[in-house]
């Protein structure tokens, strides 16, 4: 079987459970839900709306890219997922055999996967764009703030953030190909972007020189390579020197990418060639 056969046998996989949709509606009610309230939040402390006399008053400059990159910031574990999902939900229903049995070249079922995950990594981008930068823009236009829609450097951020998805979705392919067992894989990615990477990038604050460590972890790097995130631009009251230095955006990409290299070929090395059992 080609590439081409293959990767078309993959898209009626993906496409034909209800397993992608699911996720996709998920990440964009909680996308789009946490755009709108932080939106109000922004706005509001930009434009002086904020009562109290110790009310911040954020730069618009600041909170327009900030609200923009909560599609990949916060949205980024959901490519992670699916990647993940793509490979262990065929090890937990045993699907793999028979397709091992049509392409005996694993090779090439494995590069099948990796095209279909750009395209689902696009789809998801285009979700969490349209659920991100729709409501921001409209609660930033709503205060009379310039949603900066028409500049160069918004629209290289948005191009950013879909390359983000897409290396994500990759990444997560790569887990799964590494971990078989579907709940064992799930966990880690879960434990990993939802408690232990955000723990260490919150420590790395107060504990001298851990960012030198810290700025190269998978979320760091993603948050690197879109340019913007909430977690970096509002962290320890905005303070460079306390959060450290991130990389630049092309090297936070290298990085990314590098972490979906190192899974994939050590996935593909060990467990992918391994019988399905």
């Amino acid at each position: 079987m080609s590439l081409v056969a293959a990767s078309r046998s993959e898209v009626t996989k993906q496409f034909s459970t209800a397993m992608w949709w699911v996720l996709a509606i998920v990440l964009v009610v909680y996308v789009g839900m946490t755009a709108t309230g932080l939106g109000v939040v922004f706005a509001a402390s930009s434009a002086g709306k904020l009562t109290g006399t110790n009310a911040p008053k954020l730069p618009a400059e600041t909170i327009v890219p900030v609200l923009y990159a909560l599609a990949s910031s916060i949205g980024y574990v959901f490519p992670l997922l699916i990647g993940t999902l793509m490979v262990t939900t065929e090890f937990r229903h045993k699907t793999l055999t028979p397709t091992f049995l049509a392409t005996p070249r694993r090779g090439r079922v494995l590069a099948a996967k990796v095209v279909v995950g750009i395209v689902l990594g696009v789809l998801y981008a285009m979700f969490a764009l349209i659920s991100t930068v729709g409501p921001a823009a409209g609660v930033l236009a709503g205060f009379g703030i310039d949603t900066q829609l028409g500049e160069t450097s918004t629209w290289a951020l948005l191009g950013r953030i879909v390359l983000a998805f897409v290396v994500w979705t990759l990444i997560g392919i790569g887990v799964g190909t590494l971990v078989r067992n579907q709940v064992a894989a799930i966990v880690i990615v879960l434990a990993f972007t939802q408690f232990i990477e955000p723990i260490a990038r919150a420590a790395s604050a107060f504990v001298s020189g851990m960012s030198d460590i810290t700025r190269f972890l998978p979320g760091a790097a993603s948050d690197a390579l879109v340019g913007s995130s909430v977690f970096t631009t509002f962290s320890t009251g905005g303070s460079s020197a306390a959060a450290g230095h991130p990389l630049e955006w092309w090297a936070g990409g290298l990085v990314l990418l590098g972490y979906a290299v190192v899974f994939l070929v050590l996935g593909y090395l060990t467990s992918w060639r391994r019988d399905v059992s």
